[in-house]
């Protein structure tokens, strides 16, 4: 059987015996060969569901879901429709030019991120009939037992059925910083999973001490199985930009189907045929829809995608990059995220005195003034109890409990090494750390007698001592000073540390009771450090309008101190929430969503409440970013507008499940990804702005000609050209330009915000209707003042059509931007967009195969003169205007 196949049944809250007998185990001999392999064929093998990676097929199909792309698909088969082959297969071009840039660039994220999966295979010591043996961990069956040491990593999920000192770092699981102390008795049935020390769970790591455990659940049963099944189910929300691209499609689709049912309709009535007509609808069709568009932004986001991870960050999903800066709140893991996930000695609490660790410079203040451990006796006792009570090892591979790693640090720093201790004091015998004592000692010979080396939990200690090293000689401790020592300890733990108490004694022999009449050194105070520029990197996201939001397994005390060292928390904010008090955001009272939408710190956070609270704020309208590094992180990373896991210390579940991986977990290069994701954003606004000027430039002179009897200005292929001409390049180039100076110091856009706003859409008509006059004004001189043929001015509409939409490039600059010097003016795509425009366009009307596909004809020296000056016409209009605008305003510019 397994635990999780039974609802009713709950090993940890179950006594080991129970438990042995339950899965009919000789905690002897364990199982036979013959149980184990019935065993396996009933539950299969100790293996999790390998998330399923989407395939080439799968990515090359994404890239043609938008409804700008369907809309280019039932243009090209409305062209086919009317035997318009040639325009077809022009619009087919522009949709695989779009669907192999996003595969390419999709398919190599992909593929990058297989590379950063874990390889070997895990093998584990059980015992099986009677004997030990070593077998591959995914051939483990409930029942098993697993024989666990320092170093080992939890293969299933046992019951703990022997504990010498076994010490388990579940951070990955439960976000707990501090190694859980693990034992064989029995928790109540309602207790999480960090509070269950009779269990030991897949995927956690032995950190201390050795013991045995029974399989209670394998593969997908486990804990970690279940979480990996919920990322599966988890629901992926949409991007910004895909909504805002989808809304956008929306709108032009409604607008080609009035334009050319409007058109169509007016031209019947005046006169023109029915095949005339239709030919103009799929013209209009083409002129509204920009084919550009799903081009240059798929380019503009791999070309951020490509930038992001010159920064160490891999960008899964290309418009991850665009929401990332589209955040309003960022929901981050504190152990490995925000710290170190590296325990460090921070204080020295001695009688009347503490003394503070500087871990950066390896020395001791006291009152700010540097100590020598070697002529301040009671801090050289501290270091040398803490050195020689201690079971870990440094080295180019430390190894042993995080904590004890961190005393052996702290030692060095005073100059104290646990090998030149030792051969002062050779160690005698060593008694265990057990829960039941929550003490740990190590005896050593010391001349004609022995010294008593004690670290525990503060409350044991204290409660064990009857002296206390004081300033010149050890004086006695009454119950007065116990309590002092008491309020010290509590005071630690408020200010965030992890506390310890050392004590020692010296004794004739090394039979004695090591915790009986000890005399209390002091108190350690442990953390876990705020990883280096973290601090500046939440200011910066302040200044940018983005809350940082910390969400951890940790104690609310710990987690509230760390977020008022990082600037997280302030000291007057809302107190941190516990996971306890956590609901879905349907089920919480008016009242319990204030209080969580106000607090800045979550502590003893579950996996399914972190899903909860992306919900909460997602609810309340916020763009939710999810950083994270362990299983416990991933559905909500999944369900997050844009999940980010640590490439280094994350888990492949979490990575799995997030749109980007930072490669050196770092998360200050998340403030380089909100400045760039910004800035694509103000790209693909511009750009946008850009075609669709353009585009319904062309409508808005097709419909004019159309309504009013006269040749049309484009023919349906010209539009395609100029628009491959137009669209691609110049807007491409718009979306490599760099970002401005102010686009951190601005607040997030709102969710609800359209991709093109009201000023937008105005200034989209407004410069349609320049580009639009100015082309059909040069249409008319070339028809009634030079007199041209019906083609040769069509030509020649077509012409200032493509150099006018060229020469708008640099009406997209904004109107707080200087007239010459400006982000456009600067970038060098620019001016090659318009070098590489030119040439087209000139062979456009030179190049007999082209031309003649085209319709064109040479428009000759006058009508080249037409051209360039009515061009020119928009930019020379616009430009002015918006100085004189800034003028108005008093913010001239150059």
């Amino acid at each position: 059987m397994s635990a999780r196949t039974d609802n009713d049944f709950n090993p940890a809250a179950e006594p080991s015996q129970a438990v042995l007998e339950r899965f009919d185990t000789d905690p002897d001999r364990g199982l036979s060969r013959q149980e184990v392999r019935k065993r396996r064929a009933r539950h299969g093998m100790n293996r999790l569901l390998e998330a399923r990676v989407r395939g080439p097929l799968g990515i090359l199909l994404d890239q043609f879901k938008s409804l700008v792309i369907l809309l280019l698909m039932g243009a090209a088969l409305a062209a086919l429709a009317f035997d318009r082959t040639v325009e077809a297969i022009a619009i087919a071009v522009a949709l695989v030019v779009n669907g192999a840039v996003g595969f390419v660039m999709e398919y190599q994220a992909v593929r990058s991120m297989a590379a950063l999966k874990r390889l070997g295979t895990m093998k584990s010591r059980v015992r099986r009939d009677g004997a030990e043996r070593t077998v591959p961990a995914d051939h483990l069956v409930p029942g098993d037992l697993v024989i666990l040491e320092a170093g080992d990593q939890v293969p299933a999920d046992l019951r703990i059925i022997k504990s010498e000192g076994l010490a388990c770092d579940e951070s990955a699981l439960t976000g707990e910083s501090v190694p859980v102390t693990k034992s064989v008795d029995a928790v109540e049935s309602g207790a999480g999973l960090a509070d269950q020390s009779g269990m030991a769970f897949k995927g956690t790591a032995v950190t201390q001490g050795a013991g045995i455990g029974l399989v209670v659940a394998i593969g997908m049963e486990t804990e970690i199985g279940r979480i990996a099944s919920m990322v599966q189910t988890a629901e992926s929300e949409m991007t910004p930009l895909e909504r805002r691209l989808e809304s956008l499609g929306r709108r032009l689709v409604g607008l080609t189907l009035i334009v050319a049912v409007l058109v169509t309709g007016a031209g019947l009535l005046a006169g023109h045929s029915l095949v005339t007509m239709l030919e103009t609808a799929i013209a209009l069709a083409v002129a509204a829809v920009p084919e550009g568009l799903p081009v240059v932004a798929t380019v503009a986001l791999a070309r951020g995608m490509h930038r992001m991870a010159a920064r160490n960050a891999l960008v899964k999903r290309l418009a991850a990059v665009e929401s990332l800066g589209a955040a309003t709140t960022i929901l981050s893991d504190k152990t490995g995220t925000l710290t170190e996930n590296r325990m460090t000695v921070g204080l020295v609490a001695l009688a009347g005195e503490d003394v503070r660790h500087e871990v950066s410079a390896g020395r001791f203040l006291s009152d700010e003034s540097p100590v020598d451990p070697d002529s301040h006796d009671r801090l050289r006792r501290a270091v040398e109890v803490m050195v020689l009570c201690n079971n870990a090892e440094l080295g180019d591979s430390p190894s042993g409990d995080p904590m004890e790693i961190a005393l052996l640090r702290a030692g060095e720093s005073a100059g104290v090494v646990r090998a030149s201790l030792l051969e002062r004091w050779p160690e005698r015998r060593e008694e265990p750390f057990s829960p039941e004592t929550l003490m740990m000692a190590t005896i050593h010979v010391d001349g004609e007698g022995f010294r008593y080396a004690v670290k525990g939990a503060p409350e044991a200690v204290i409660d064990r001592c009857h002296a206390e090293a004081a300033a010149e000689s050890d004086i006695a401790l009454d119950e007065a000073g116990r309590d002092r020592w008491r309020s010290r300890n509590h005071a630690m733990a408020e200010s965030g540390f992890r506390v310890l108490a050392l004590a020692e004694k010296r004794a004739s022999g090394d039979g004695e009771d090591p915790y009986a009449r000890l005399v209390l050194i002091g108190l350690i105070g442990l953390y876990d450090p705020p990883r280096e520029g973290v601090r500046e990197a939440v200011a910066a996201c302040r200044d940018a309008g983005i809350r940082v939001l910390m969400v951890t397994g940790d104690q609310p005390a710990t987690a509230g101190h760390i977020a008022r060292e990082l600037g997280i928390a302030g000291e007057g904010d809302a107190p941190p929430v516990h996971g306890s008090t956590l609901k879905s955001p349907e089920a919480l009272t008016d009242a319990e969503r204030k209080r969580a939408l106000a607090t800045s710190v979550f502590a003893r956070v579950s996996p399914e409440q972190k899903l909860d609270i992306v919900g909460l704020h997602q609810k309340d309208g916020a763009v939710v970013a999810m950083t994270g590094d362990g299983v416990n992180d991933a559905p909500a990373l999944k369900k997050a507008d844009v999940g980010i896991a640590m490439g280094r210390r994350g888990t492949d579940v979490a990575r799995e499940a997030a749109d980007m991986v930072l490669r050196d977990d770092a998360f200050t290069t998340i403030v380089a990804a909100i400045r760039l994701g910004r800035a694509i954003f103000d790209n693909i606004r511009r750009f946008i702005v850009y075609l669709l000027s353009g585009n319904l430039g062309e409508i808005m002179a097709v419909s004019a000609a159309a309504a009013a009897g006269a040749p049309l200005p484009l023919l349906p292929l010209q539009i395609l050209y100029i628009n491959f001409v137009n669209d691609v390049l110049p807007s491409l180039a718009l979306g490599l330009s760099r970002s401005e100076e102010a686009v951190m110091r601005r607040p997030p856009r709102d969710r609800s915000e359209s991709l093109v706003t009201p000023a937008g859409w105005s200034a989209v008509f407004g410069y349609g209707f320049i580009i639009a006059a100015t082309a059909l004004a040069a249409m008319a001189v070339a028809l009634l003042v030079l007199d041209l043929s019906t083609e040769a001015a069509v030509t020649i509409s077509f012409l200032t059509f493509g150099f006018a939409r060229l020469w708008h490039v640099f009406n997209m600059r904004s109107a707080s931007s200087g007239l010459l010097r400006n982000p456009i003016t600067r970038n060098p795509f620019v001016w090659l967009s318009i070098a590489v425009g030119v040439v087209l366009l000139i062979a456009a009307v030179y190049l007999p195969l082209l031309g003649d596909v085209l319709g064109t004809v040479a428009p000759g020296a006058a009508g080249w003169l037409v051209v360039l000056g009515f061009s020119l016409l928009p930019i020379l209009i616009v430009q002015p205007m918006k100085q004189a605008r800034l003028l108005w305003e008093g913010r001239w510019v150059d």
